[in-house]
């Protein structure tokens, strides 16, 4: 089922914005195609606590990775608060019963990690029988879905992250492949999903060190640490892997880890938005600081800054949530709760609006809706339209670090404390 849903992604390549997804299994961050979009119908519109709420199950710890579905089962990672005891939860999708619950690494000496990330950030990614997570430095695994036996593991792939781990992993054929950008060394790798073993290792080409006047490093690496998350897309051609690292937008040869153009030059770093593709471009937001979203024109070779870059819009440009493209309209929201609608082939403003808060999870689309969560537990819900409007505005009792999931007409919301079954 995975692949059948990579082979539809390739084949429509840019019409990615049109497509809808019927099937109930939810495999990676932000969904079937990456991007924040679904094709249920029937989702809950209003919801509490007391109103909507089919099941609530507590998650012990504390881990921001965003639930994955297949199936019957949901899958998340989760930590100790100081991260020195990492796991993987699944929780039965129907009765909200916890089906495993099983440590896979002890920590002795964990690195750094800033409040707003956790020890267990990274989303896993899952197909049939089998369920692939990582938590960055401290270690990777993949698990049997049926039995929660550990397959196999690796803790080799080391990195300072410097705030913390927050890279998510995709599945592209028999590769598993995700980022390790830290302060110190900065590579995309790919491993056999089958045992483990390492297919192709390849070091970022770009390294914007951050030296100061003596020229001894500073902040500890920060302006080469990064947080996203690959995502693979066609324009009329072969497959190619969009993978923004710190301070550049890269794109690869999936199959072989070959850099085939990147765009560069700009001043953030850290960035941890995914990208989205739509209307031939793909748009990529440039990082934490003054940070603004570039739509690229895909193609070319080398450097591709000033002949790729096709507008830029600096004004309430998020750093952690991700942008979602619906047809010709893009729409994001600020980190401190500012949603703006562009026009996704210019550029150019349509509307903003101020709904207040602060937001580290991606929105989500689905019938015509967009539903944004953020960090104290509210969701404001609006029409994907040229103007602005509300359609609902629900509440829980804890907040929404990690992005949300849908699967038949459910969603599953995880909050800091707990997953829910938000359904009509």
């Amino acid at each position: 089922m995975m692949m059948k849903q990579i082979a539809a992604a390739l084949t429509l390549g840019v019409a990615f914005t049109t497509l809808v997804f019927a099937d109930d299994n939810w495999p990676q961050f932000r969904g079937p195609d990456g991007m924040g979009h679904s094709g249920a119908t029937g989702l809950p519109l209003n919801w509490s606590e007391t109103q909507n709420i089919k099941w609530k199950t507590p998650i012990h710890g504390k881990g921001w990775s965003s639930p994955v579905i297949w199936g019957n089962q949901i899958w998340m990672t989760t930590a100790t608060e100081d991260g020195k005891q990492l796991f993987v939860v699944c929780v039965d999708r129907d009765t909200g019963k916890i089906l495993h619950d099983t440590k896979l690494f002890d920590v002795e000496t964990p690195q750094f990690i800033i409040k707003l990330n956790s020890p267990a950030s990274p989303t896993p990614v899952i197909e049939e029988g089998r369920v692939y997570v990582t938590f960055g430095d401290p270690g990777t695994a993949c698990l049997d879905t049926k039995t929660g036996k550990v397959l196999w593991q690796r803790r080799d792939l080391k990195i300072n992250h410097v705030r913390g781990a927050g890279a998510s992993p995709i599945l592209f054929g028999n590769l598993f492949i995700v980022n390790f950008d830290g302060g110190d060394f900065q590579f995309v790798v790919a491993l056999d999903k089958n045992t483990g073993k390492t297919v192709w290792k390849t070091k970022r080409s770009v390294d914007f060190k951050d030296l100061d006047a003596e020229g001894k490093p500073t902040k500890e690496g920060d302006l080469r640490k990064g947080f996203t998350t690959p995502l693979i897309a066609s324009f009329g051609s072969a497959p190619i892997m969009i993978d923004p690292g710190s301070r550049a937008f890269y794109a690869y040869d999936p199959l072989t880890g070959k850099e085939l153009w990147r765009t560069e030059d700009y001043k953030n770093h850290s960035v941890a938005v995914r990208v989205s593709v739509g209307n031939g471009l793909i748009y990529a937001c440039t990082g934490m600081g003054k940070a603004s979203v570039w739509a690229i024109k895909p193609g070319g070779h080398g450097v591709v800054t000033n002949t790729h870059v096709v507008w830029k819009a600096p004004r309430n440009v998020p750093t952690m949530p991700s942008p979602i493209v619906i047809g010709e309209l893009l729409f994001m929201v600020s980190d401190n709760g500012i949603i703006t609608c562009l026009d996704a082939k210019t550029g150019e403003v349509v509307w903003e609006q101020k709904i207040g808060g602060e937001f580290s999870a991606s929105p989500i689309s689905a019938e015509g809706r967009v539903y944004f969560f953020d960090r104290e537990g509210k969701t404001t819900v609006i029409e994907a339209a040229r103007e602005f409007k509300q359609l609902a505005q629900n509440k829980l009792d804890d907040g929404c670090m990690a992005s949300s999931a849908v699967s038949g007409k459910a969603l599953f919301v995880r909050t800091r404390t707990a997953l829910y079954r938000v359904e009509r």
